[in-house]
């Protein structure tokens, strides 16, 4: 009998040899001298074998974006996944949050599954996979988007690029996982490392139930150590389900539909539950102690690694300062050639206002509101005022100041997505920085201080509901981000 692993072997290479056929564009063939099979580099298996890992385990890869970091980890001979290396982004295009509609620039978060016929191996960006993106979550709430790529070449339009020889490493490390019988890999992006120190930063941005969702996938991971099962139901993700005690039918899940009755392992619940209780407490304590809220990115596109923006003309000044949680050193070689054509995140020279709104039984939404100042209105207002109203008011017949007589002008919401009950504030965007300043060293929009919010309780062990955002200002920063002016232009050719 034929060997269950040299099987799968097989299977596996006619896929990615399948991938070949379905991806080539630019006449480049799979042979055994190509960039695609290119083995894994001396050094790495070495830190493979220290790990007490396998060449041919599995893998998973995290990203994260506000870190331009990605991780790959990998299953050691005990079974559990630990951490094998992270590779600093080379670039990220966008801003934080999920990814909504074909254009936006943004780079997707959520779970995905990659595929051996998701491995591109004659991408016009040296190497890349697809991150399978819309996913049936994304589908359920009408999301659209395609080509989204973890891929080389610095450059990206919803994307996350790596250098060529990062992508080179990952690459190989994902053929060696599928040859070794592995059917999937599983790939987790999240706006940030999802810590009480970021979530406390992050707390008014009007993605947080979206946040707080995808968490909890990230709470399995970390207490487990165990790549999550992920399904969906009634419009959100459901991690590591089982079939309830003493039930004979099996689990079935439509991202759009009611979610069937299913339970946690009691043993992972708890462990969730804990780790989720002590995450909240420390969120809570650091907002009461004044924990700022992060500036805003206000249309500034993407990200890219220190250890790459440090080698970049004007890069010192692009570097993001509040960020302190990285793990590749900005000083350290950059990992890989820097291509001629890399940008720097940046912003445009005059960003329009805009605020935020959600609902409780919504998908945040991004509202855009009038471009006409503030202080005008006010101005306008203030004209309006009567000699007699001024008079009363002098002599103590009136105690406070009068209200405007006209109020501002409401956001027009742009979104496919139900009309929220309760629109949030708005909020004039930051002035235009003068040119040739890096955004992300400008002075921070004015806001008023948040009030310290108290700890939320505690999930339960099955996976609930987004929780509704908080009824308090939120940071702008979400608008579309204009297009990278080196990268449209070569965008004709398939990844």
């Amino acid at each position: 009998m034929i060997d269950r692993t040299h099987i799968r072997a097989l299977v596996t290479s006619a896929a990615l040899a399948a991938g070949v056929l379905l991806a080539g564009c630019n006449g480049e063939q799979l042979s055994p001298s190509s960039k695609a099979n290119r083995p894994i580099p001396d050094k790495l298996l070495a830190d493979i074998e220290t790990k007490n890992m396998d060449k041919a385990s599995p893998i998973l890869v995290r990203l994260f974006k506000q870190e331009a970091e990605l991780e790959v980890w990998k299953q050691d001979r005990n079974g559990k996944f630990a951490l094998l290396k992270t590779y600093p982004i080379c670039r990220w295009s966008g801003d934080l949050g999920p990814k909504v509609k074909e254009g936006d620039r943004q780079a997707p978060e959520g779970f995905y599954s990659i595929t051996p016929a998701q491995m591109n191996p004659t991408s016009a960006y040296f190497l890349s996979f697809n991150m399978g993106y819309p996913n049936a979550y994304d589908k359920a709430w009408g999301r659209t988007g395609s080509q989204l790529m973890v891929h080389g070449d610095c450059s990206s339009r919803g994307c996350y690029a790596m250098t060529d020889e990062q992508i080179s490493e990952i690459y190989a490390l994902g053929r060696e996982s599928f040859f070794g019988g592995q059917n999937a890999f599983q790939v987790q992006a999240y706006p940030f490392r999802m810590t009480p120190q970021n979530m406390a930063r992050h707390r008014n941005n009007p993605n947080m139930p979206f946040w707080k969702m995808i968490k909890e996938g990230n709470d399995h991971f970390e207490v487990t150590k165990q790549e999550p099962k992920v399904d969906f139901c009634e419009k959100k993700y459901v991690f590591d389900a089982e079939k309830p005690a003493g039930s004979t039918r099996p689990l079935t899940f439509n991202a759009s539909a009611q979610c069937p009755a299913y339970q946690v392992s009691p043993e992972i619940a708890e462990a969730v539950q804990d780790k989720q209780r002590q995450d909240e407490l420390k969120t809570a304590q650091l907002i009461s102690r004044g924990t700022a809220t992060a500036r805003s990115r206000a249309g500034i596109d993407g990200g890219m690694h220190p250890v790459f923006a440090s080698k970049l003309p004007e890069g010192e000044a692009a570097i993001d300062k509040d960020v302190t949680d990285y793990t590749v050193a900005a000083y350290l070689p950059a990992p890989g050639t820097i291509p001629a054509h890399a940008t720097l995140p940046k912003a445009p020279e005059t960003a329009p206002s805009f605020s935020f709104t959600s609902s409780s039984n919504s998908e945040p939404v991004v509202a855009v509101t009038s471009t006409t100042p503030a202080a005008s209105s006010n101005a306008s207002a203030s004209s309006s005022e009567g000699f007699l109203s001024k008079l009363s008011r002098s002599v103590g017949l009136r105690g406070s100041d009068p209200q405007p007589a006209v109020a501002p002008a409401k956001p027009t919401a742009v979104t496919t997505a139900p009309k929220a009950k309760s629109p949030g504030p708005t909020r004039e965007a930051a002035k235009s920085t003068p040119p040739r300043v890096i955004p992300l060293d400008r002075s921070q929009q004015a806001q008023a201080p948040a009030k310290p919010a108290a700890p939320a309780p505690a999930t339960t062990a099955a996976a609930a509901a987004p929780a509704a955002p908080a009824s308090q200002p939120s940071l702008a920063g979400a608008q579309p981000a204009v297009q990278a002016n080196s990268f449209d232009s070569r965008w004709s050719t398939v990844r």
